[in-house]
């Protein structure tokens, strides 16, 4: 049995569109929490060689430091990551003397990371998500060069970046909103986790548009019905694909600890906003803009 995707193509756009404006807003009344990896500051890891403290109790551990606003972090079964303005060696030690007051406290390591770092680190991350974007429109608009009807490949390539701006902003804005209400950080991880999701999602997308590609050389037909095929006969490999990534970044998520939690919570979300975006929004965006375009 197939499946009529496009046939009910409105109510994915109405719906993705929704939740684009409602990412684009949360955007902008909450913004993201950049982490000292984009801001600069320093981490203090600790292990405590008994029970670990309960986060409140650290704070009041370290009351009368200037330290800025601390984030803790907890980490293994006795570990805690500390992360705060930069620090001097000194004050460095002064935490661990305060922390030794009621439970034994080894530092694990320590790192510093300058302004100027950070503000390199903020610029490079986003000439490299522009230079994928357009890597990106280029590779497919090259890869789908010899169909041309009955559109053209560059509108490949920018049907596939309107899914990857779906599949991108909607992890941010979760993020954002975490970022507001439990002080989430965007970190180097979690930027990772977004550029493999970038990466993931568009191997979703070639993945179909290989199928239309091949379908348009061998078969005839009107356009939507063609997509509809090459939809129906990747869906299942589709959802096999995301289904074992799924598993493992929510193993990921429940057993690896504090440090990768998050990295591991925007590939869940990236996975099922770019599956989602592969079946639903792809091949409908591409009957759209052929029948806008025969309408005119």
């Amino acid at each position: 049995m197939n499946i009529q995707f496009t046939k009910y193509s409105k109510i994915y756009f109405i719906f993705s569109g929704f939740l684009i404006i409602a990412a684009i807003i949360s955007l902008v009344v909450f913004g993201l929490k950049p982490g000292i990896d984009f801001t600069g500051g320093s981490i203090l890891e600790v292990k405590y060689a008994g029970n670990r403290p309960q986060n409140p109790e650290i704070l009041r551990q370290l009351d009368g430091l200037d330290l800025g606003t601390v984030y803790i972090q907890p980490t293994g079964g006795k570990g805690v990551i500390l992360k705060m303005k930069d620090i001097t060696d000194d004050v460095r030690q002064q935490i661990i003397e305060k922390l030794n007051e009621k439970e034994e406290a080894e530092q694990v390591r320590f790192e510093s990371i300058g302004p100027t770092i950070g503000r390199e680190l903020n610029q490079k991350t986003q000439v490299v998500a522009i230079m994928a974007l357009l890597s990106i429109i280029i590779y497919i608009a090259l890869a789908f060069r010899r169909i041309q009807r009955p559109i053209r490949s560059w509108q490949y390539g920018i049907a596939s970046c309107i899914a990857l701006f779906h599949d991108i902003i909607i992890p941010l804005s979760i993020f954002s909103i975490l970022g507001k209400f439990y002080g989430v950080e965007i970190t180097i991880p979690v930027i990772t986790a977004l550029l493999a999701v970038l990466g993931y999602s568009v191997n979703n997308t070639v993945v179909v548009f290989d199928r239309i590609r091949e379908n348009l050389l061998k078969r005839g037909g009107f356009f939507d019905e063609i997509v509809d095929v090459s939809l129906n006969q990747t869906l299942t490999r589709q959802i096999n694909t995301s289904l074992t990534t799924l598993f493992v970044s929510f193993a990921i998520f429940l057993f690896g600890g504090a440090t990768l939690e998050y990295f591991a919570l925007a590939l869940i979300l990236g996975i099922f906003a770019g599956t989602y975006s592969s079946i639903f929004l792809t091949g409908p965006m591409l009957v759209a803009w052929f029948e806008w375009r025969n309408r005119h």
